[in-house]
């Protein structure tokens, strides 16, 4: 498959897992009596993902994610000529799906853009948790992230089944870290919802690119040198 469609699928892939994910926290998490709440937005960002993996992976591996990424460079799984093209087609995707969940969203009367599921620490973090707890959990969170990833794509598991490993495993990681930070383990998702938000959003970007990428690496270095089927 040629670079071009695979970087439209990731493309694709992102733009969908941010309006599937992120528009569920903004339009249906707090509806009045129905609102889905934490349960619901984190199955719906595992569910987008699930989605994907089975629709569009066998064209560019579903990575959706520059994290996911770097984090199967590391692991010895993809070229590393190849990590810019996956991640600007990734951080368009996830700003093209933030666009359009703006306009669904700005079509209420009262719209209030408020935080728009972009990512925070501190006084912007749901829970108030600080910046020290947002890195640790951010860099954990995406290393377990990969090492799910990793082993359910190794040849050695069981055929078929790697795409409901990964999108339970990404809501899992959002039932334990969206009172945290609001759940990023995704730079791309961080990216498309601060662009919006601006000010506070913008100025903690760095954390929501920096953790989830470092705690992928990890899981790619790990993976390759402890659980790789060494030939």
């Amino acid at each position: 498959m040629s670079l071009s469609k695979r970087s439209a699928a990731e493309f694709i892939g992102t733009f969908w897992l941010v309006l599937g994910g992120c528009g569920s926290a903004v339009l249906a998490a707090g509806f009045p009596e129905v609102g889905i709440g934490l349960v619901g937005v984190s199955l719906a960002f595992g569910l987008t993902v699930l989605t994907i993996v089975y629709s569009l992976g066998h064209v560019s591996g579903a990575h959706l994610n520059p994290a996911v990424t770097f984090g199967l460079w590391a692991g010895g799984r993809f070229s590393g000529k190849e990590i810019l093209p996956y991640v600007i087609s990734q951080v368009l995707g996830g700003i093209a799906g933030a666009a359009v969940l703006y306009l669904i969203a700005s079509g209420k009367p009262d719209f209030e853009l408020g935080g728009f599921a972009a990512n925070g620490y501190g006084a912007n973090s749901p829970g108030g948790y600080g910046l020290t707890a947002a890195l640790i959990t951010e860099v954990v969170m995406t290393m377990m992230f990969l090492m799910i990833i990793l082993g359910a794509t190794d040849k050695r598991a069981p055929a078929g089944f790697a795409g409901i490993a990964i999108g339970l495993g990404l809501t899992l990681i959002h039932l334990i870290s969206i009172p945290v930070t609001n759940t990023s383990v995704n730079p791309a998702r961080s990216t498309s919802q601060a662009l919006f938000v601006g000010d506070w959003a913008i100025g903690q970007l760095w954390l929501f690119w920096v953790a989830p990428i470092v705690g992928a690496i990890i899981a790619g270095i790990i993976y390759k040198a402890v659980f790789e089927k060494k030939d």
